[in-house]
Protein backbone atom coordinates (compact mmCIF):
# COMPACT_ATOMS: atom_id res chain seq x y z
CA UNK A 1 0.00 0.00 0.00
CA UNK A 2 1.58 3.52 -0.74
CA UNK A 3 2.73 6.05 1.61
CA UNK A 4 -0.52 8.44 3.11
CA UNK A 5 0.16 11.95 1.55
CA UNK A 6 -0.27 14.77 3.87
CA UNK A 7 -1.73 17.59 2.34
CA UNK A 8 -2.37 21.43 3.42
CA UNK A 9 -4.22 24.15 1.21
CA UNK A 10 -3.99 27.88 2.33
CA UNK A 11 -4.83 30.74 1.35
CA UNK A 12 -6.04 33.46 3.22
CA UNK A 13 -9.43 33.60 4.78
CA UNK A 14 -10.22 29.80 4.70
CA UNK A 15 -13.16 30.63 4.02
CA UNK A 16 -13.48 29.36 0.26
CA UNK A 17 -10.85 28.25 -1.58
CA UNK A 18 -9.16 26.05 0.44
CA UNK A 19 -12.29 24.99 2.12
CA UNK A 20 -13.50 23.68 -1.67
CA UNK A 21 -9.73 22.50 -2.15
CA UNK A 22 -9.95 20.56 1.10
CA UNK A 23 -13.39 19.25 0.71
CA UNK A 24 -12.58 17.91 -2.72
CA UNK A 25 -9.64 16.43 -2.17
CA UNK A 26 -10.66 14.22 0.72
CA UNK A 27 -13.26 12.69 -1.48
CA UNK A 28 -11.15 12.36 -4.62
CA UNK A 29 -8.12 10.88 -2.38
CA UNK A 30 -10.38 9.57 0.12
CA UNK A 31 -7.63 6.92 2.81
CA UNK A 32 -4.66 8.07 0.94
CA UNK A 33 -4.28 10.87 2.29
CA UNK A 34 -5.17 13.47 5.30
CA UNK A 35 -5.94 16.51 4.07
CA UNK A 36 -6.34 19.69 5.95
CA UNK A 37 -6.96 23.61 5.51
CA UNK A 38 -5.95 26.67 6.73
CA UNK A 39 -5.71 30.62 6.22
CA UNK A 40 -2.90 33.19 7.33
CA UNK A 41 -6.11 35.88 8.44
CA UNK A 42 -9.29 33.41 9.09
CA UNK A 43 -12.64 34.46 8.38
CA UNK A 44 -14.02 33.08 11.19
CA UNK A 45 -16.77 31.05 8.91
CA UNK A 46 -17.01 29.22 5.56
CA UNK A 47 -18.53 30.99 2.78
CA UNK A 48 -21.90 29.30 1.88
CA UNK A 49 -21.66 28.91 -1.55
CA UNK A 50 -18.39 26.86 -0.75
CA UNK A 51 -20.84 24.54 1.36
CA UNK A 52 -23.69 25.04 -1.56
CA UNK A 53 -21.29 24.09 -4.24
CA UNK A 54 -19.78 20.99 -2.72
CA UNK A 55 -23.29 19.86 -1.99
CA UNK A 56 -24.01 19.48 -5.53
CA UNK A 57 -21.30 17.05 -5.38
CA UNK A 58 -22.49 15.21 -2.63
CA UNK A 59 -19.66 16.51 -0.54
CA UNK A 60 -20.87 18.10 2.94
CA UNK A 61 -18.30 20.60 4.22
CA UNK A 62 -21.53 21.75 6.74
CA UNK A 63 -19.33 21.24 9.82
CA UNK A 64 -15.98 22.83 8.44
CA UNK A 65 -14.73 26.02 10.38
CA UNK A 66 -12.47 28.42 8.90
CA UNK A 67 -9.10 27.77 10.92
CA UNK A 68 -5.39 29.43 11.05
CA UNK A 69 -1.93 27.61 10.84
CA UNK A 70 -1.78 27.63 14.14
CA UNK A 71 -4.72 25.71 14.70
CA UNK A 72 -3.08 22.34 12.91
CA UNK A 73 -2.37 19.72 14.51
CA UNK A 74 1.64 19.63 15.22
CA UNK A 75 1.76 16.11 14.34
CA UNK A 76 0.03 16.84 10.82
CA UNK A 77 2.61 19.29 10.49
CA UNK A 78 5.30 17.35 11.14
CA UNK A 79 4.34 14.51 8.09
CA UNK A 80 3.52 17.53 5.61
CA UNK A 81 4.27 16.48 2.77
CA UNK A 82 2.78 19.51 0.17
CA UNK A 83 1.60 23.06 0.90
CA UNK A 84 -0.56 24.04 -1.96
CA UNK A 85 -1.53 27.63 -1.86
CA UNK A 86 -4.60 28.96 -3.96
CA UNK A 87 -4.00 32.69 -3.69
CA UNK A 88 -4.59 34.63 -6.86
CA UNK A 89 -4.97 38.52 -6.23
CA UNK A 90 -3.67 38.41 -2.71
CA UNK A 91 -0.48 37.47 -1.40
CA UNK A 92 -0.25 34.27 0.36
CA UNK A 93 0.57 33.05 3.22
CA UNK A 94 4.05 31.33 3.53
CA UNK A 95 4.39 27.87 5.59
CA UNK A 96 8.34 27.09 6.92
CA UNK A 97 8.21 23.68 6.86
CA UNK A 98 10.46 20.68 4.96
CA UNK A 99 7.59 20.13 2.15
CA UNK A 100 6.49 20.17 -1.24
CA UNK A 101 4.91 23.87 -2.52
CA UNK A 102 2.65 24.27 -5.23
CA UNK A 103 1.05 27.30 -6.14
CA UNK A 104 -2.78 26.99 -7.71
CA UNK A 105 -3.81 30.84 -8.70
CA UNK A 106 -7.44 30.60 -8.14
CA UNK A 107 -9.75 33.14 -8.47
CA UNK A 108 -11.24 34.44 -5.55
CA UNK A 109 -15.23 33.45 -5.70
CA UNK A 110 -15.98 35.64 -2.10
CA UNK A 111 -14.69 38.94 -4.06
CA UNK A 112 -17.46 38.82 -6.87
CA UNK A 113 -20.91 40.45 -6.28
CA UNK A 114 -23.73 38.43 -4.89
CA UNK A 115 -25.00 38.01 -8.19
CA UNK A 116 -21.94 36.30 -9.55
CA UNK A 117 -21.00 34.09 -6.59
CA UNK A 118 -23.30 31.03 -7.51
CA UNK A 119 -20.84 31.03 -10.88
CA UNK A 120 -18.28 32.36 -9.54
CA UNK A 121 -18.02 29.32 -7.08
CA UNK A 122 -18.74 26.63 -9.48
CA UNK A 123 -15.93 27.35 -11.82
CA UNK A 124 -13.16 27.57 -8.57
CA UNK A 125 -14.86 24.00 -7.43
CA UNK A 126 -14.36 22.95 -11.30
CA UNK A 127 -10.85 24.27 -11.64
CA UNK A 128 -9.93 22.68 -8.17
CA UNK A 129 -11.20 19.85 -8.70
CA UNK A 130 -9.54 19.51 -12.14
CA UNK A 131 -5.97 20.00 -10.34
CA UNK A 132 -6.28 17.58 -7.75
CA UNK A 133 -7.09 14.94 -10.09
CA UNK A 134 -4.02 15.91 -12.21
CA UNK A 135 -2.14 16.57 -9.00
CA UNK A 136 -3.49 12.64 -7.89
CA UNK A 137 -2.92 11.14 -10.82
CA UNK A 138 1.28 12.59 -10.74
CA UNK A 139 2.13 11.56 -7.24
CA UNK A 140 -0.23 8.48 -6.81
Amino acid sequence: MPKTVHILFLCVANSARSQLAEGLAKSIFEETAVVESAGSAPSGFVQPWAIAVLNEDGIDISSHRSKSIADLRPEFLEKLDYVITLCAEEVCPVLSVPAVRLHWPIKDPASVDELEKPLAFRRARDEIRMRLHAFKNEIL
